[in-house]
């Protein structure tokens, strides 16, 4: 349903006053006319609501004593009307108590004005709130439009992102192919650079395939594939994976022995530990360590991705699942998380129904946890 337009969108600013004195709108109205202001008149509440709907005006001067209908009913129903609660309204009265402006800010006004009138007073709160009122429109219509272009703008990314999927993968898979069957004919040299570019395109991909993931969870497009699956198994195949990049680390399991049975998406959940486990070995030196926990603790299992790295500040912990999030410590500006990895675990472990966060000190190393249910979802 279109918005009717308000009388600032077609011939400048107009306002409504409300009261069912005549002698006081003939007051109001003239030295408001005498300003250049278009003025309009209810003599009640229902005609002023009947007016508003037809014809939205700029501002409103409300009476607050009135028969039938007073000024804090009026003002009430406005408020309740998606397509007039923005209109500022103006309590004017004879009464100067205190409880009865608190009351007439709490149903919504902006502002009160007390009787008698004095004609440089009412102008110049009628001028401020007519300002505010169109500073607020055009701060309305700026953040549409910026949501508008920020739209575009990552369905663009979107489509360049998920173009670059396919050759990616044929870049991947022919270095693959040449390192796999020319190993033996290639220079040292030569076969660490193709191992790089390997682990590089890999590490693309996966960037790929979080930004992609990240987008369909926002949207509520990734549908989880659930059924039961061993977090043990899952851990397993993570660590199997990663023995290529470890170098001199330390790369350990602990468990407690047998299958921890979920239900949840076994691919999935595969994604989340390899991100953990592929975040701790960029930050742990080469001689550290890193260990992989999965602890069975009542209804629920903690898996907790632990390494003596440097240890990540505590004012940033909290930013560090941030899409886009990037932490970095003031003495050495080492980034310790950047880009949508850690955002896709938080996303995939709560539509889980689970949690997830870390715990760490400076130079201590950390801890990337996260709980599921140990019962059906």
């Amino acid at each position: 349903m279109r918005k009717p337009a308000t009388e600032a969108d077609q011939e400048g600013p107009g306002i409504l006053i409300v009261d069912d004195a005549p002698a006081n709108v003939r007051l109001l109205a003239d030295m408001l006319k005498d300003r250049g202001y278009k003025i309009r008149v209810a003599l009640s509440g229902e005609r002023a609501l009947q007016a508003a709907h037809n014809h939205p005006p700029s501002l409103i001067l409300l009476d607050v004593n009135m028969p039938e209908m007073n000024g804090y009913e009026v003002c009430g129903q406005l408020k309740a009307d998606a397509e007039l609660r923005d209109i500022p309204v103006i309590f004017i009265s004879a009464m100067h108590e205190t409880m009865d402006k608190v009351k007439a800010f709490g149903v919504g006004g902006v502002d009160y004005i007390t009787k008698p009138f004095q004609v440089e007073e009412v102008e110049a709160r009628v001028r401020t709130h007519l300002e505010l009122h169109r500073q607020r429109h055009e701060l309305r219509r700026s953040y549409a439009r910026l949501r508008e272009l920020e739209n575009l703008r990552d369905t663009l990314v979107h489509m360049i992102i998920h173009d670059l999927r396919n050759p990616l993968s044929v870049i991947h898979g022919n270095l693959g192919v040449v390192l796999e069957s020319e190993a033996l004919a290639l220079a040292p040299k030569n076969r660490k650079f193709l191992e790089t570019a390997l682990a590089v395109s890999s590490s693309l991909a996966e960037m790929i395939s979080s930004i992609l993931d990240v987008n369909r969870m926002e949207a509520g497009a990734m549908k989880l594939n659930l059924g039961r699956c061993d977090l043990v198994a899952v851990a397993a195949r993570v660590l199997a994976g990663a023995e290529a990049i470890r170098g001199r680390r330390n790369l350990a399991m602990e468990a407690s022995g047998g299958p921890v049975e979920v239900v949840a998406d076994a691919d999935i959940l595969f994604r989340v530990i390899q991100n953990l486990v592929d975040n701790a070995l960029k930050f742990t030196p080469a001689d550290g360590w890193i260990r992989l926990a999965i602890t069975p603790d009542g209804d629920h299992v903690h898996v907790a991705v632990k390494d003596n790295g440097p240890g990540i500040p505590e004012a940033y912990q909290r930013m560090i699942f941030d899409k886009f999030g990037q932490v970095a410590g003031f003495e050495h500006q080492q980034k310790y998380a950047t880009g949508l990895g850690l955002t896709f675990c938080k996303m995939a472990v709560e539509a889980h129904g689970g949690r997830i966060g870390v715990e760490s000190r400076e130079g201590l190393g950390s801890s990337f946890w996260f709980d599921l249910p140990l019962k059906g979802m």
